[in-house]
């Protein structure tokens, strides 16, 4: 799926670290022979060994990889046989073959390689020329991850598969991406009304990553659930169904509610049922909601959150885009990066150690084509930002802009602060800001905590138009045009 390809996160690392690098997906290979040096392969300066099996065993296959060499990229480069010239390629096995790789440092930077399912890595190679191997015999069919441990070095793309045996189709699922786009339209200058909103509870096996997948709880099948758009003084009847096939009981606590559990009290619903409980908006602002049946965290964490904007009589000032975006996490028993169907995790949800932090529910969701934020320069952009969580306060932030408004803890009736870069944004809290597009180019969404970057947490806004040196100007390094 392109929503959560290596480009989209290879692009990202790059942008932080201002390295040219690009990601090529792995292409087939087929198994190699004794390996051959190419023309631009140094000299080995040295050689390490890291050995799973006995040295006396003869390899049934072997393969030499180059890290980066003359391409300038994060990557492993084919240096035998078949896979010769192929970027982070594919090495085959047979069950039960004795596979050989070699690893010879290219570019002068400090690399490795390991296979952790095999417990093998060829120990740092820190100088060009520097040859690392490792010796492994491989009984069990699957695909392997082989990568660089240098921290940043596999986001960035360094990383490939040992395939032994035939390769068993990649883990999908149903998407489950909140398209950031899709919000309700601006409320304008009316009466209070009554409203009705109807939400549905569905559990979805959706997409989490590449050849990844999850067992999410979601309000009407994405996530974050849909944006619920009112004014101050309107009276909402909210109705909550649960589909049959849930495994589960769900509910919904909104923020933006004076009463007790914020109406979960009244919408406690099994599989099958329908409830329902009314309330008058009394305060405006922006607003979580969530599911709040025990265990709530759990249900949040799954993926049960949204926002319902309540605007102060009058209306919100006018913009050019809106957009609507969450973060959450994603707790998994399976370590981030795992492959097929993940299993949620009780114990990593209460020792508060996510394997994966989202923005709308997928990792790198909003660095796709298909769900990046686009706009136009001179246009101004406001997003509606919250966090699901259910454990971790974001830092919101977009990497080379400047928010010229932003509305504290989403008070609409209290004067914005300007001219901020970074945003505290609590989970079950939310923010609105604004800000206008002077350039184009690609600017990166972020939690400001950086690492949650490398675990899925990465978004695109992409601005269209006319440029203006006066403003900015240069050449880009990462090779992405932007």
């Amino acid at each position: 799926m392109r929503s959560f390809s290596r480009l989209s996160l290879c692009l990202v690392i790059l942008a932080l670290s201002l390295a040219a690098c690009a990601v090529t997906p792995p292409a087939p290979a087929s198994q190699a022979s004794q390996p051959t040096a190419g023309p631009s392969q140094p000299t080995a300066l040295s050689t390490l060994s890291a050995v799973a099996q006995p040295e006396e065993e003869v390899p049934d296959v072997r393969y030499t990889l180059l890290t980066g060499g003359e391409t300038g990229k994060l990557v492993f480069i084919g240096a035998s046989g078949d896979i010769n010239g192929v970027e982070n390629p594919t090495l085959k096995a047979d069950p039960g073959d004795v596979v050989e790789i070699s690893v010879i440092n290219g570019d002068g930077i400090a690399h490795d390689l390991a296979i952790d399912e095999f417990q093998v890595n060829t120990g740092q190679l820190l100088q060009r020329g520097q040859i690392g191997k490792v010796t492994l015999k491989v009984d069990a069919a699957g695909a392997y991850a082989y990568y660089c441990t240098v921290p940043g070095h596999r986001q960035a793309g360094m990383w490939g598969t040992l395939q032994v045996g035939e390769p068993v189709a990649a883990a999908s699922g149903e998407s489950v991406v909140r398209d950031p786009s899709d919000l309700p339209p601006p409320i304008g200058d009316r009466e209070p009304t009554a409203i009705r909103v109807d939400l549905t509870a569905i559990e979805v096996v959706g997409q989490l990553a590449d050849g990844t997948t999850y067992s999410y709880f979601t309000f009407d099948g994405a996530i974050p659930g849909p944006m619920i758009r009112v004014r101050v003084g309107d009276t909402l009847e909210v109705h909550m169904k649960n589909e049959t096939s849930s495994a589960f009981a769900h509910s919904i606590d909104l923020h933006a509610v004076n009463g007790p559990g914020g109406g979960a009290v009244f919408t406690q619903t099994n599989p099958g049922e329908e409830t329902s409980f009314s309330f008058t908006a009394l305060n405006p602002g922006l607003y979580v909601y969530h599911c709040a049946t025990p265990s709530v965290a759990h249900h949040i964490s799954n993926g049960m959150y949204g926002l319902i904007l309540v605007e102060p009589e009058g209306g919100l000032p006018p913009v050019d885009r809106e957009f609507y975006v969450m973060q959450g996490e994603i707790y998994t028993l399976q370590p981030y990066g795992a492959q097929g169907q993940l299993d949620f995790s009780n114990a990593k949800l209460l020792g508060e150690a996510p394997e994966y932090f989202l923005f709308n529910g997928a990792a790198a969701a909003l660095a796709s084509d298909e769900h990046a934020l686009r706009a136009n320069v001179g246009e101004t952009v406001r997003i509606f930002f919250g966090v699901g969580g259910p454990n971790f306060t974001s830092s919101f932030h977009i990497i080379g802009e400047i928010f010229d408004r932003a509305y504290s803890f989403a008070s609409l009736t209290t004067a914005p602060v300007t001219d901020v870069q970074t945003v505290t944004v609590p989970p079950g809290g939310a923010w609105v800001v604004e800000f206008k597009l002077d350039v184009p180019g690609r600017y990166i969404l972020v939690d400001h905590a950086l690492s949650r970057l490398e675990r899925g947490l990465v978004g695109f806004l992409y601005a269209e138009g006319e440029e203006h040196p006066e403003i900015f100007s240069g050449t880009p390094t990462d090779g992405s045009g932007h």
